[in-house]
């Protein structure tokens, strides 16, 4: 019976951590190196021609997702890292956008488990389809 309650007691410690561990930017704050559309096991990867107001166009939309922040980052840096959390357990998932030239390039991946379930996918080709909305 007292496993039980150890296995509820590390349960409970790991989704305390999930919630409080520190985002290090300089962990994910990085321009990614990619020059074609994919996806992972736990990230999806995009290039869309938006033309020079893509990033600014992005942030407004990132934003307005709900539990999505910045983590790092600035529209005049030309690249800007969101955190955005899920709704349950407050899993971060941290997507990078950077506006290069006409191009924007959005690098969403999650910071624990292996499997996201195409949660940043789904998450950036609905901010895509909201920039092709606004644009």
């Amino acid at each position: 019976m007292s496993y039980i309650w150890v296995f509820f007691a590390v349960v409970a410690l790991l989704a305390v951590y999930v919630r409080v561990a520190p985002s290090d930017p300089a962990k994910w704050h990085v321009a990614a190196q990619f020059d074609q559309n994919s996806d992972g096991e736990n990230s999806a990867r995009r290039i869309v021609d938006t033309g020079p107001d893509g990033l600014t166009r992005l942030n407004e939309i990132a934003l307005s997702t709900p539990r999505t922040t910045v983590l790092a980052g600035a529209l005049e840096d030309g690249m800007i890292t969101y955190v955005t959390r899920s709704k349950l357990l407050s899993y971060p998932d941290y997507t990078t956008a950077q506006q290069v030239g006409d191009t924007l390039k959005i690098n969403a991946r999650s910071r624990f488990g292996k499997k996201d379930f195409g949660v940043n996918a789904k998450r950036i080709e609905a901010w895509i389809a909201a920039l092709g909305q606004r644009g």
